[in-house]
């Protein structure tokens, strides 16, 4: 459906697209993951048509877009901030994605289609996204869900052969955000919509994508299924953006690895030799002081499903563990420290 190839954007002498390559397949979701300024919004507008290329291609459904407006690429696209007009009800808020795009041979424009299937159409959309018989209210009365759902109405209202979306559920609530973000999984699904979003919440991108893209200084640092990322993270960066901080030096030799933690035990087929290493906190099993690495208690924070324990070790980094509530030691407890091999990840870009 979407290709990108060598796609690259300067700013100046900086390149905020440094040339990427990328490809959506026909009903894929792709979530592209990046802090601030690694170049996913940009990645999203030169696919738009919002910003131009200076070196590289973007090819839609095999069609070279270079120099093809944004109304006639066929792409759908959708804001942080809604953008809807306050001047229009819902219903013309929808009816407004109608006229979204030129229409191709032999489609009815929206300025031929008649007040009947027009209204049809609308009606429609908003059963589609949950909110049946809502045409006649104003955007002002609208909660941000329920304005993000009117949004989203707008963006689908031509079909789109491509839907954009732009860090979709930033502004609202993370129970409301979690709650739409599975809704909206189900509902390209059914509809069969190819996406491309992007966003910097990491739950978000996991809990909708069929595939994650991580980005860093415009270029990808990782791509790959929601679980093969968190799985197996590709690089240090990687690790510490997913929220993984438990990462050390070490050099690998047979199935261990020498740390400043000790020896850490490595899963079979681990890379050999000098690198980064990650132990995710589940891998962090706590005992008696004298078995294994003497660790002492800095901090414990209650994390809803398992409790964060901060350890400092006599050398090295610290530590993050996971425990129960019954299980978590005390802060200024002395602990010991040992590790489960299949928690424990070889970070195979970052090779020294």
């Amino acid at each position: 459906m979407l290709t990108l190839k060598d796609a690259t954007v300067r700013f100046g002498a900086r390149a905020v697209l440094d040339s990427v390559d990328l490809e959506v397949a026909e009903h894929e979701i792709v979530c592209v993951l990046g802090p601030s300024g690694s170049g996913k919004s940009t990645l999203l507008r030169v696919v738009a048509g919002l910003q131009r290329l200076d070196e590289g291609r973007v090819i839609l459904d095999g069609s070279d877009q270079t120099g093809v407006p944004v109304h006639r690429r066929g792409v759908g696209l959708m804001f942080q901030d809604h953008q809807l007009f306050p001047q229009r009800d819902v219903g013309g808020n929808v009816a407004f994605g109608l006229r979204m795009r030129a229409p191709g041979p032999g489609e009815p424009g929206a300025a031929r289609m008649g007040k009947a299937d027009r209204d049809r159409r609308v009606a429609e959309l908003l059963e589609l996204v949950g909110l049946p018989g809502a045409g006649r209210r104003a955007v002002a009365s609208l909660s941000g869900g329920e304005q993000q759902r009117v949004a989203l109405a707008r963006a689908l209202a031509p079909r789109p052969r491509l839907l954009m979306l732009d860090e979709p559920l930033g502004q609202l609530d993370r129970t409301l955000r979690e709650r739409l973000v599975v809704e909206l999984r189900r509902l390209f699904h059914r509809l069969g919509t190819t996406v491309l979003a992007v966003t910097h919440d990491q739950g978000e991108a996991f809990a909708l994508a069929d595939r994650v893209v991580v980005m860093r200084d415009g270029r990808i640092a990782q791509s790959g299924t929601p679980l093969e990322v968190w799985q197996r993270p590709a690089s240090e960066f990687v690790a510490r953006f997913l929220g993984f901080d438990n990462v050390v030096a070490g050099t690998v030799s047979g199935d261990a690895a020498d740390t400043v933690w000790g020896k850490l035990p490595v899963p079979e087929g681990a890379p050999q030799g000098a690198g980064k290493i990650l132990v995710r906190p589940g891998g962090v099993r706590l005992g008696a002081p004298e078995d294994g690495l003497t660790c002492t208690v800095e901090a414990r924070t209650f994390r809803g499903t398992h409790v964060a324990v901060l350890l400092r070790p006599a050398d090295g980094p610290v530590l993050e563990a996971e425990c129960t509530l019954r299980d978590a030691p005390e802060e200024g407890a002395e602990v010991g420290v040992t590790f489960a091999a299949d928690e424990v990840v070889v970070l195979a870009g970052d090779r020294l």
